[in-house]
Parts: structure tokens; C-alpha cells; sequence
């Protein structure tokens, strides 16, 4: 008996920051019987609609990938998945035998994200560490450092590639 999938999430916000993250989490720590958990974070402006105040607090329930691309479900969530991720998630979940989920909250990234880890709860949390633009970064603070800082589980940060150095 292969021990039950452990639970991974990669913080999604669309940026290919967090593409490359999905993507490092899939290549290097993916296992078959994982369950690999999108975590997207939407602004508060949002939810206005009824069903969203009930999930204010706890996130949306766990979406399931055959439910990524309808567009019903995707317009109730206010939310557009690149194509590129889509097929990123499709292939992993064939490719490594996983299962792969998506879960959305709406608030601060950095409070929601380290709520998530909790609340699923997740084994391991991959974040890239370029998301936010750079005003909102100052504004915000690093959300990976954030994380980092806050987590209940062990994360990992997966770095863009930048040309310039800072």
C-alpha cells in the first residue's frame, strides 16, 4: 500500500513567477498520489455576490480539475485560468498519476496564504518570490517573505529569473 498523498500547495497568482512555481513544484517534488493544491488569492472586491460571504473566511470548497475550464464554474469565481496553467495541470495530473485541486480566497495574500496552509492543510507550500508589482510590493510587503516567516509547514521559495541583480 503506497501511503496516502501528502497534501502540496503552490501559491497561483496567474504572474509567470507563479507559473515557474507550479512547474518547479511538479518537476522536483511532486510524487505519484500527491494531491497539488492551486492556491489563488482574489482582492476583496470580488465577493459582493451572496455565496461569497459564506466563504470569506474559509475559501471556496476544493475545486476539482475536471471543474477548471467550465465556464460556469469559473465566472461564478470571477477567476480566468490561463490556458498555459491549465495545460500545465491537465498534463501533470495524467503524467504523474496526482491529483490536482484549486482553492480561492479572497483577502490579503499574505493572511490567506498562510491560512490555507492550515485550513487544507498542506505538507509543503511553494510560492514564487515575484508576484505583486513593485509599488504594491513596498505598499504590501513581500508576500513569499511574509509567508515564510508565518508558515506552519515547510515552503519553498522559487526565485524568478531576472537578468539584473539587485
Amino acid at each position: 500500500m503506497a501511503e496516502p498523498g501528502r497534501r502540496l500547495g503552490v501559491a497561483m497568482d496567474f504572474s509567470a513567477c507563479s507559473v515557474k512555481a507550479l512547474n518547479w513544484a511538479i518537476d522536483n517534488i511532486v510524487r505519484e498520489a500527491d494531491h497539488l493544491i492551486l492556491i489563488i488569492i482574489r482582492p476583496y472586491q470580488h465577493y459582493e455576490h451572496g455565496e461569497m460571504q459564506l466563504w470569506q473566511a474559509t475559501g471556496s470548497p476544493l475545486i476539482p480539475l475536471a471543474e477548471f475550464s467550465e465556464p460556469a464554474i469559473m465566472k461564478r469565481y470571477d477567476i480566468k485560468l490561463a490556458a498555459e496553467v491549465l495545460d500545465i495541470a491537465v498534463t501533470a495530473e495524467k503524467q504523474k498519476n496526482i491529483v490536482m485541486l484549486m482553492k480561492i480566497y479572497w483577502g490579503d495574500p499574505r493572511e490567506k496564504i498562510c491560512e490555507a496552509i492550515d485550513n487544507i492543510p498542506l505538507d509543503h507550500l511553494t510560492i514564487g518570490n515575484r508576484g505583486l508589482g513593485t509599488l504594491k510590493r513596498a505598499i504590501m510587503g513581500s508576500v513569499s517573505n511574509h509567508v515564510m516567516n508565518n508558515a506552519t509547514c515547510p515552503v519553498t521559495v522559487v526565485k524568478a529569473d531576472h537578468h539584473h541583480h539587485h
